[in-house]
């Protein structure tokens, strides 16, 4: 398969409780972002991926991984699922969301490191690692292997 740059992509943060959706357009746009229970993540990515016509469905390799890797295959067992490393993807996610919703009057003269956004940021981090994708893409994605698994699917 090859990625198309007007495509869309769907993103997910995984988490053990809820889990972070968003979906970005192929030029970086974003489309649609959401927080979801994590038992709820296959149906939700599912869903937005439909509704955006998504070519892929990247998944954060850590926290979770391994369950919503299920959930989502289970919910679209046709869509390609690539996996991406999501090493300081909260703290990423946290300055973009300061950077998208910039600080009240006191907020802002604290060190931004210091600040601590208001709501839950899982969203933001699905838009990150999105934005990964779409930097590191170049071709085909590895797609449909489960994480943290070799070739044949072993642990």
């Amino acid at each position: 398969m090859t990625f198309e740059r007007a495509m869309t992509i769907v993103a997910v943060d995984p988490g053990r409780a809820k889990c972070g959706i968003a979906a970005l357009s192929g030029d970086g746009e974003v489309l649609a972002r959401s927080i979801v229970v994590a038992d709820q993540v296959g149906l939700a990515a599912a869903a937005l991926a439909q509704v955006h016509g998504a070519a892929v469905i990247v998944l954060g390799g850590r926290t979770g991984s391994s369950r919503a890797w299920e959930l989502i295959h289970a919910a679209a067992p046709e869509m390609a699922i690539a996996q991406i490393e999501e090493h300081m993807s909260t703290l990423e996610a946290r300055q973009r969301y300061w950077r998208e919703n910039p600080p009240g009057c006191l907020m802002r003269l604290l060190p931004e490191g210091l600040r601590t956004p208001p709501v839950p940021i899982d969203d933001w981090a699905a838009v990150v690692l999105a934005e990964r994708y779409l930097a590191a893409q170049s071709g085909s994605p590895e797609t449909t292997r489960r994480p943290n698994t070799d070739d044949q699917g072993r642990v």
